[in-house]
């Protein structure tokens, strides 16, 4: 039996910001160079083939800007056109016309002559599992300038133990608690208030040869709050002085 041809006419035509990253894709970059030039994850470059004729509107202006430089002989390299995109990426906005929360890559870094004073880092299932190193310098440097932290825990709804809207999990936690689709849900932690003490979280890291998603669970687990063997699947960590 002969293979079925397929129809084409049900292939949808690539939405803009996708017919401009293939443009860039000729000219000889990746798409992680495309990525890097929007100064976003790599997997956002994927989302304007999958999701939709309206992904990746908001890094248009920014894409043709890009194109058109590349195009007329301006420099190619990767530093130069991401400032030019930079002038035109806006922020992603939900049907009502509010800022999306759009979650990017976090620089903790600082110079060895500024005075750090605050910082923030994310981890994942899959870092957090091979220790979350990112998150380490967050504490030692709060903890050097005598400052603070706070947390947000991302894990199985029914892991947690205590109810959201006690105070004994977290004062006023109700208010920062988001569910989300897939059964997890995220609490914070050191929000309110002074923060938490960043020296104390830096000697209870380095007690768990420091893992810091170890040293959070640990703690999570001793005072209640999480039932025990539970794997935390994302994490935030900030700090201030």
């Amino acid at each position: 039996m002969p293979p079925r041809r397929r129809n084409r006419r049900n292939i949808p035509a690539p939405n803009e910001a996708a017919r401009l990253t293939n443009t860039l894709l000729g000219e000889g970059f990746t798409r992680r160079q495309v990525a890097t030039i929007l100064g976003r994850n790599s997997a956002i470059v994927s989302h304007f083939y999958t999701r939709g004729p309206g992904s990746g509107q908001a890094y248009v202006e920014g894409l043709r800007a890009v194109v058109q430089e590349v195009q007329s002989g301006g420099p190619r390299d990767l530093e130069s056109l991401q400032t030019l995109a930079g002038q035109y990426v806006t922020r992603r906005r939900t049907k009502s016309g509010r800022r999306a929360r759009v979650r990017s890559k976090d620089v903790v870094q600082h110079a060895p002559d500024d005075q750090w004073t605050s910082g923030i880092a994310r981890a994942g299932r899959q870092h957090i599992s091979s220790g979350a190193s990112r998150l380490k310098p967050i504490v030692d440097s709060a903890a050097e300038t005598g400052g603070s932290i706070a947390f947000t825990v991302r894990a199985s709804k029914g892991r947690f133990l205590i109810d959201s809207g006690s105070d004994d999990d977290s004062p006023r936690v109700r208010k920062h608690v988001v569910q989300r689709p897939d059964g997890t849900e995220e609490r914070n932690y050191g929000n309110h208030g002074a923060g938490l003490d960043a020296r104390e979280w830096q000697r209870r890291v380095s007690h768990s040869g420091g893992d810091v998603a170890a040293a959070i669970t640990e703690w999570m687990v001793e005072t209640g709050r999480l039932a025990e063997g539970t794997k935390i699947s994302h994490l935030e960590l900030r700090g201030w002085s």
